[in-house]
């Protein structure tokens, strides 16, 4: 087959790229409990020096065998480091509430940037409205497939957040998100609509911190959510 000199010439600048690219950088991958060497560890079982309320003061949440666990009534917890593009990692277990039903059991939530709420929730054999289950964007986009375990059995987010497009502070286009609950594609590069209720304020051209929810709920008198393993790979 006779190959026209434009497409020779294509192929040609592929080539020389391809030779010219720099390497990779390495990185060790990490593992069970252990980030990724090139991730900033926001919780890695030792102390909350990383986290603060909403009013700056020191995060008042336990620590207890290496778990966040939280205190329920002294406010949400977020990063005092802020992030734009990211990799997100967080584990977490809902507590053994077997006479709570829907919102009321084992409900919490991590807040991307403190603006975009990704359901914590108890939705083992337990049904509420779809974008109030675990691994919503709250009330904005149901999770594909309900991949919870039990309470108290540990779970995982790894979440690929790609912030809004901005010019300046001009915006340009929605952020976008997905997202494997246990391993499983639960969000598939979903478009965020804007910020969900109960965040933080603040301009969505902006970087934001990591903000754990401390949901109260009048059915039941406490949720105490457990979370480990927390780190983010920042992707800008």
């Amino acid at each position: 087959m006779k190959r026209s000199p434009t497409l020779i010439l294509l192929f040609a600048a592929v080539c020389a790229y391809a030779a010219e690219a720099p390497q990779p950088v390495a990185v060790d991958p990490g593992g069970p409990g252990k980030a990724p060497s090139d991730a900033v560890v926001l919780f890695d079982g030792g102390d909350l020096s990383e986290w603060i309320h909403n009013d700056g003061k020191p995060a008042a949440w336990a620590v207890e065998n290496g778990e966040i666990v939280c205190k329920t009534g002294t406010g949400n917890i977020h990063t005092k480091r802020k992030f734009s593009s990211a990799q997100i990692h967080i584990e977490f277990a809902t507590p053994n509430q077997k006479n709570a039903k829907g919102q009321a059991r084992g409900n919490s939530g991590v807040y991307i940037q403190g603006r975009y709420e990704i359901q914590v929730l108890d939705s083992y054999r337990n049904p509420t409205y779809a974008a109030g289950s675990a691994g919503a964007v709250y009330g904005q986009s149901p999770p594909a497939v309900n991949a919870s375990r039990p309470p108290e059995q540990w779970q995982s987010y790894d979440m690929i957040f790609h912030a809004p497009k901005c010019y300046g502070a001009h915006f340009l286009a929605p952020g976008r998100l997905t997202i494997l609950h246990n391993g499983v594609v639960i969000q598939d590069n979903t478009e965020l609509k804007g910020p969900t209720p109960g965040g933080l304020d603040g301009d969505v051209c902006e970087p934001g911190p990591i903000l754990l929810q401390d949901h109260i709920h009048p059915d039941v008198e406490e949720t105490a959510l457990r979370f480990r393993n927390i780190w983010v790979r920042p992707l800008d």
